[in-house]
């Protein structure tokens, strides 16, 4: 993993970085066993910016005011830090085409938002995949230098490999039960953006998005598992895992469903975009 630590100043500016890893991407050559960028990215004395915080939130579904961090937040804060890592020239997977595969995250305790925190994101290692390869980032944070969030992401580039391309067969669970059904505004993905700070073409307007191969602008996969998780509710120590299945394309109707711990997004004729679970720890 990490060898060794750089300290930043500040939390890095997003568009410059996708900016960066655009220009690159062509020239990037992907494959599990090249190397990958071997520096722990720190950023200490992290303070919340409590506006966003709470566009974010409405834009979510989490209720405003409470002094305590939305599990997902934190991906939030550390995301330029990953996206400092990906879009490098040491980086060997082309950000562009990159695709968020899945998240787990544990939350060791409520994290107060006028806390003061330090940020660690490295990347751990590279994995074939069936469709590719896949780069897993790990992001830490700690107060007092205690950790009290962590989480794991996979991000997948596709090419060809040697493996074949057939999916293994899973029996299918039973769909869990419906619980609510969202209509999704087309504003969803700028409304995110501006809360986040992630402004992925595809996410943004129909006409960006068909330029990468979709009909329409798509939802960010964190938004998917924040919404999902403000209308489930997590407790204070918790463990969260979701799985991106298939994107969101806006506007859209989705429906919520969730059963003991289990919660899924699912589209027209049962399509899943988003599988997951939480409970507590």
């Amino acid at each position: 993993m990490a060898d060794a630590a750089l300290v930043l100043t500040g939390s890095p500016s997003l568009a410059p970085l996708l900016a960066r890893g655009a220009l690159l991407s062509p020239f990037k050559r992907p494959a599990p066993d090249a190397e990958f960028p071997r520096t722990r990215l720190v950023l200490p004395g992290l303070r919340v910016d409590l506006a966003r915080l709470a566009a974010y939130e409405r834009v979510c579904g989490f209720p405003t005011g409470d002094d305590a961090l939305p599990p997902t937040y934190p991906h939030v804060l550390g995301f330029p830090l990953a996206m400092r890592l990906m879009s490098g020239r040491d980086f060997p997977l082309p950000l562009l085409g990159l695709v968020h595969t899945s998240i787990t995250i544990t939350r060791h305790r409520a994290m107060p938002a006028t806390g003061a925190y330090e940020l660690t994101v490295a990347v751990e290692g590279l994995a074939p995949h069936r469709r590719g390869t896949e780069a897993t980032v790990v992001t830490e944070v700690r107060e007092g230098g205690e950790v009290v969030w962590e989480s794991r992401s996979t991000y997948l580039a596709r090419h060809r490999t040697r493996r074949s391309a057939e999916a293994p067969r899973e029996e299918a669970p039973k769909p869990l039960p419906a619980v609510a059904e969202w209509r999704l505004a087309e504003d969803i993905g700028r409304r995110y953006a501006a809360a986040s700070g992630d402004r992925n073409p595809i996410h943004l307007h129909p006409l960006t998005a068909r330029l990468f191969g979709f009909p329409r602008a798509i939802a960010h996969g964190m938004w998917t598992v924040a919404r999902c998780l403000a209308a489930h509710g997590t407790p204070d120590s918790c463990h969260v895992r979701a799985d991106f299945r298939a994107p969101v394309l806006l506007p859209g109707t989705v429906t919520y469903a969730a059963r003991d711990g289990r919660f899924e997004l699912r589209g027209r004729e049962d399509r899943i975009h988003l599988t997951g679970d939480v409970y507590s720890t």
